[in-house]
């Protein structure tokens, strides 16, 4: 595939037909969806993937009548649902493409189980959950430092997710505890020069170089709690399941997460942190300063005993079974 095309109509001629609701014109009106099926011209699979519901129009051409998995990450018409011209335009072609296209799927699968929930309620696509995990990790939990509560964020930086907050929240914590990103800034420096300016006059803020993928949890270990905050404001975040919370459990850290329906479930299920009922730096700071130094160890240990169970060996054999059914039905 080229580099750059967009996987969305963003053509003047694909706005058009958004625009219009002309959405059964709009399916190859994606630059990268026309050339993927030029691509795929006079070639034959047994089963096809397909990688978001925009990816469906372009999936059902390479079939040929071979089975199609819809991979669906998030609940699609909200995908970017915080983006006015995403609400007006683009949510209503995925709502369409997935009311087409779901029901002829031989398999859909998400995230978290009550988005699967929502798929099957709105669009009759019973969907398996193929969480964002990420493979079991070898670690145990660091010992504490005595008199210390080392946080740790990591992730790409971008103000929803509070970020802000975690910095403030540090100014009014006593002096157990310290704060560590490893964030991933994109082109523009201005956001990174702005968190440090706010970080300012603080010791015990630091802000390190991002690492790979794969060195995430060694790099991690080291710390003791995950935090992470997440304004509900859309439905793909009040049932978010990210792969920061399985990060961070293969990290052999404790978690402290914003109220999230499927993060307050396992983290209650397996006492693995906090959740935060509030999204300002007084709820962040009421809730961490009540911890004692064996509440943390306590949480590191249970995210070391439910490491395994929430490794994506679990999700592998989701997928598995995805596959053998879809090809026995093709």
């Amino acid at each position: 595939m080229p580099a750059g095309l967009p996987s969305l109509p963003q053509t003047p001629a694909g706005v058009l037909k958004l625009a219009t609701r002309r959405h059964a014109a709009a399916e190859f009106a994606a630059p990268a969806l026309a050339a993927a099926r030029d691509l795929l011209k006079g070639k034959r699979f047994d089963l096809v993937v397909a990688n978001d519901a925009r990816a469906l129009p372009v999936a059902f051409a390479a079939a040929h009548g071979a089975p199609v998995w819809a991979d669906l990450h998030e609940w699609a018409p909200e995908e970017q649902s915080h983006i006015l011209s995403w609400r007006l335009l683009v949510a209503p072609f995925m709502t369409y493409l997935c009311g087409i296209y779901l029901p002829r799927c031989a398999a859909v699968s998400t995230v978290s189980p009550l988005i699967a929930e929502l798929y099957e309620k709105e669009f009759g696509a019973a969907a398996d959950v193929v969480r964002n995990a990420r493979d079991f990790v070898e670690l145990s939990p660091s010992p504490l430092q005595p008199g210390r509560i080392r946080l740790v964020h990591s992730g790409v930086a971008v103000p929803e997710r509070c970020i802000e907050t975690l910095i403030d929240a540090m100014h009014d914590l006593d002096d157990r505890f310290s704060l560590d990103f490893f964030l991933v800034f994109g082109d523009d420096d201005s956001y990174r020069r702005q968190l440090v300016a706010r970080a300012a006059g603080s010791d015990r803020i630091t802000f390190h170089d991002p690492v790979a993928p794969h060195e995430l949890p060694a790099a991690l270990n080291g710390f003791d709690l995950g935090v992470y905050l997440l304004r509900p404001t859309t439905t793909n975040h009040r049932f978010m399941l990210p792969n920061k919370f399985f990060d961070f459990v293969q990290s052999r850290l404790g978690v402290v997460f914003g109220r999230a329906v499927e993060i307050d479930a396992l983290i209650d299920s397996h006492e693995l942190g906090l959740t935060v009922d509030g999204f300002e730096p007084a709820d962040l700071v009421a809730a961490l300063s009540a911890l004692t130094e064996d509440d943390v160890r306590a949480f590191k240990q249970h995210a070391d005993a439910a490491a395994h169970e929430l490794s994506s060996d679990v999700d592998a054999e989701v997928q598995r079974g995805i596959i053998r059914r879809s090809l026995n039905r093709g």
